[in-house]
């Protein structure tokens, strides 16, 4: 009896170790009570850096990458290993120093021609605004451009509405500027020209409501997303929210953290995310991207409590939705729209020799 006793309790205390062992497992996989939000993204959002009505969080992941052999617009362009021209003038497929023949077939208001005759892959984000030819535009989707490539359709969006005559031959990157969230929106989600041009003019109205009766005559003046941001009475209302000395202070900020990305909120409201593959990647677009910041939140109403981080990070660590859109261009990205509930998110995945990781993502909130 006594050794029937001994291994039926040897039996009890394995088949408790084992209801244990499972019961853990079970409790890990749960998601965690509404003490807080499940970090499912791999990302953590902190505390905020407040500028007016403008907040920003900053972004840190689990893990960072090497996007250094990434080129960008702005680089691209500087160097002339990119160059951009009207479709309808493509010169066909160049090299440096070869000869650059064109053929005038007419230009065409949603298409823009790229050259990357570089040997780094180009990375395209949406939102990046090209200036010249006969109207100024904005970059519709992100994408990679392999290196030594063209010509290829660049994929615009006008933001110059009443313009379609040449105000140049060549074509620049709007270095110090990038479309701000409202106006990227229609681009990025609904890839509709008509309501890129309704929100170019709602907020080319409204920063000129933000100016004296006499500063406001050169906003009114144009129809150029790019000259009312680039104009004298803008540029002076844009340094309240600090100027490039806040800017660089920012960014000192988010590279001492290791930031990747920022979330960020106007008047109270988490409204957008911009997260990149490494914090290098960020620094080199971060500029442009604080630009676009400041110009939502200078056309917003100043209205609403300040956003607190859970709430960003309810906004952030949700990164999934019930629909998925895929496009691919193989061993070079994959491109994924997620709809979710009132909100989107666009994933852009390098396929390149060593790379196999997200460079950028942005949420949109709908």
């Amino acid at each position: 009896m006594t050794t029937v006793l001994s291994f039926w309790n040897q039996d009890l205390r394995v088949g408790v170790r084992m209801s244990l062992a499972v019961l853990c497992g079970l409790m890990l996989a749960l998601p965690a009570s509404a003490g807080g939000p499940v970090d499912q993204s791999g990302f953590k959002v902190l505390p905020a850096i407040v500028r007016g009505n403008l907040v920003i969080f900053p972004v840190v992941a689990k893990a960072s990458y090497d996007t250094s052999q990434l080129m960008t617009l702005d680089e691209g362009i500087r160097s002339g290993q990119v160059t951009v021209t009207e479709a309808g003038d493509e010169r066909g497929l160049i090299r440096p120093g070869q000869p650059m023949p064109r053929r005038q077939e007419g230009a065409q208001v949603n298409q823009l021609v790229l050259y990357n005759n570089s040997s780094r892959p180009l990375l395209l984000l949406a939102g990046e605004i090209v200036t010249g030819g006969k109207q100024d535009r904005v970059v519709g989707s992100d994408r990679i451009v392999p290196p030594n490539t063209g010509p290829i359709d660049l994929g615009v969006f006008c933001v110059e509405p009443g313009r379609w005559v040449a105000s140049s031959a060549n074509f620049g990157s709007m270095g110090a500027q990038m479309a701000q969230p409202s106006v990227r929106t229609p681009a990025m989600a609904e890839r509709d020209q008509n309501q890129v041009w309704a929100k170019v003019r709602a907020s080319n109205k409204k920063m000129a409501d933000n100016l004296s009766s006499s500063e406001a005559v050169s906003v009114e003046a144009t129809t150029s997303y790019a000259k009312v941001f680039e104009s004298a009475p803008v540029k002076k209302a844009v340094s309240a929210y600090g100027g490039a000395e806040s800017e660089q202070a920012i960014l000192r900020e988010l590279r001492g953290k290791g930031a990747v990305g920022v979330v960020v909120a106007v008047n109270g409201r988490v409204l957008w995310a911009d997260v990149f593959a490494s914090t290098e990647l960020l620094s080199k677009y971060w500029p442009k991207l604080m630009r676009s910041y400041v110009a939502e939140a200078m056309t917003s109403a100043n209205s609403g409590a300040a956003a607190d981080i859970h709430e960003a990070e309810l906004y952030m660590n949700n990164l999934t939705g019930g629909r998925e859109i895929v496009e691919t261009e193989p061993e070079v990205y994959r491109r994924t729209d997620i709809t979710g509930d009132g909100f989107r998110v666009f994933e852009l995945m390098a396929l390149l020799p060593k790379t196999g990781f997200n460079v950028h993502i942005t949420k949109i909130r709908e």
